[in-house]
């Protein structure tokens, strides 16, 4: 490669920098290297299928034009992975290069324990050691604080403010909660600040990756060398941990959740529901994540949505200086679209898309019309095994202890049965779940209740009446 070729190179990146910012090419950019330019081409390589797929549908004719601006005859670029080119080794990039996300972690490693070399060019483990891609808009100055996420904003804060060195406050920290309302916004600012501060390096993966990276590993016969990868990094962030499938992948995730929460360093968790629900999942893996700090975040209400909106607008206007959002409509979105967050950006959107392509100016009649699909019916309250128990044993004055014990006396075992087919017919859960939250019950316990109320509510009038008031108090 020549010195003029690199010197070009030198100056299209600082081009590429200025016009996306700092923080969007530290995340798809630092790790792009110039392999060559023939006949008005320039080759380009990534180390990850997934950057190179992202650039090209993001970033292309901008990465064409900064090299159109630097030499007129580039016509085309042309973008390849670097596992696929040959190369004996692959050298650690300096700290200011490192993708935010993760850095290259799987460089720190050059063998498996048997003098074998690590096999880089395998993308499935180079893209999870990689890690997962970060979106630069997810950071902690554009997350918005409200009541329902108060407390998971504060401990997120404390993980990525955390040095090298302090002791961990709370481990792991497990953030649930519902689609569309912060989790992976929240593990993506710990991410961003985390690795900005440089204290300690911060891996966030999505359980799909992380499973993909293990899966590869193990086919290419480098899984002691991804474990140890995972085991030596300063924070974990995992995404997603419901999808998390297979009996080896979950072994080997609580083999690294346990290596790296004894050693001291930082796990945080996001999923879709709290600890003692996830019943793909071992019960040791379950006891240690609820050994942390469980942290959910509830619904957005109507101010918070509102804040939200607000901001989002004022996001738009940096690229759409002339859209205007009235409060009127802000409050029209707030009131009526409150499923979750990503509803509110996709109404939002619609505004934008219709304003711009259309030349008229946003009002309360268009947000009516183009939002109305967004405006859904009223969910019913979600309704808790817990739940169910405290509303039946104060219905029956009984203790929750006495309906998770194995008392056989008349006064416990009705209310038992009444909140067991409560349970069933009111939650999700399966038969296996709901014995293992009576106390450790068979299935067939659970099965035997569920009949049994079902049999004596046909007969029984005050029984059936009772069962309906309790349904009632459990879904105000």
């Amino acid at each position: 490669m020549s010195n003029v070729n690199q010197d070009g190179w030198s100056k299209v990146k600082e081009r590429l920098r200025v016009e996306v910012g700092d923080d969007v090419y530290s995340s798809w950019f630092a790790r792009m290297d110039l392999e060559a330019i023939e006949d008005g081409t320039v080759r380009l390589s990534v180390p990850t299928r997934f950057l190179k797929s992202w650039i090209q549908s993001h970033y292309a004719e901008r990465v064409l034009a900064c090299w159109q601006a630097q030499e007129a005859n580039v016509g085309r670029i042309e973008l390849i992975v670097r596992s696929a080119v040959l190369k004996t080794t692959v050298q650690p990039k300096p700290k200011a290069e490192l993708m935010a996300g993760a850095g290259d972690i799987g460089n720190r490693f050059n063998g498996n324990g048997h003098g074998r070399p690590m096999a880089v060019s395998d993308p499935g483990v180079h893209e999870a050691l990689g890690g997962s891609p970060l979106d630069a808009r997810l950071t902690f100055e554009s997350f918005v604080v409200g009541r329902s996420n108060t407390l998971a904003q504060a401990a997120a804060r404390q993980v990525a403010n955390g040095l090298r060195g302090d002791p961990v406050m709370f481990n792991p920290l497990y953030i649930h909660a519902g689609v569309g309302l912060g989790k992976t916004h929240l593990l993506q600012a710990i991410t961003w600040a985390g690795n900005a501060a440089g204290e300690r390096k911060v891996l966030y993966l999505t359980a799909e990756k992380f499973m993909y990276g293990f899966v590869s590993a193990l086919r290419t016969q480098t899984a002691l060398a991804f474990k140890e990868a995972l085991r030596g990094i300063g924070v974990l962030v995992i995404d997603d941990l419901q999808f998390l499938q297979g009996k080896s992948t979950q072994a080997e995730f609580c083999h690294t959740l346990n290596a790296l929460i004894d050693a001291g360093r930082q796990v945080v968790i996001a999923s879709d529901r709290p600890p003692n629900e996830l019943e793909s999942l071992d019960d040791r893996v379950r006891s240690r994540l609820a050994g942390g700090l469980v942290v959910e975040m509830s619904g957005l209400g109507e101010e918070l949505r509102l804040e939200i909106l607000k901001v989002r607008v004022q996001a738009a206007r940096s690229h759409h200086p002339s859209f205007d959002v009235p409060l009127p409509v802000l409050s029209y979105i707030a009131k009526t679209v409150t499923h979750n967050g990503r509803d509110l950006e996709g109404a939002l959107n619609r505004l934008l898309a219709h304003s711009k392509l259309t030349g008229h100016a946003v009002t309360l009649e268009m947000a009516e019309r183009e939002v109305r699909d967004l405006i859904r019916p009223q969910e019913p309250k979600r309704v808790k095994i817990e739940d169910i128990q405290r509303v039946v044993a104060r219905q029956y004055n009984v203790s929750r202890s006495d309906l998770l014990s194995s008392r056989r006396t008349a006064n416990v075992v009705r209310p038992r049965q009444v909140a067991m087919y409560l349970a069933k017919t009111l939650t999700l859960r399966s038969l296996p779940e709901i014995g293992r939250r009576f106390g450790g019950r068979d299935h067939t316990t659970v099965l035997h209740a569920v009949r049994k109320i079902e049999g004596l509510v046909g007969n029984d009038m005050a029984l059936a009446e009772e069962i309906e008031i309790l349904k009632r108090q459990l879904q105000e």
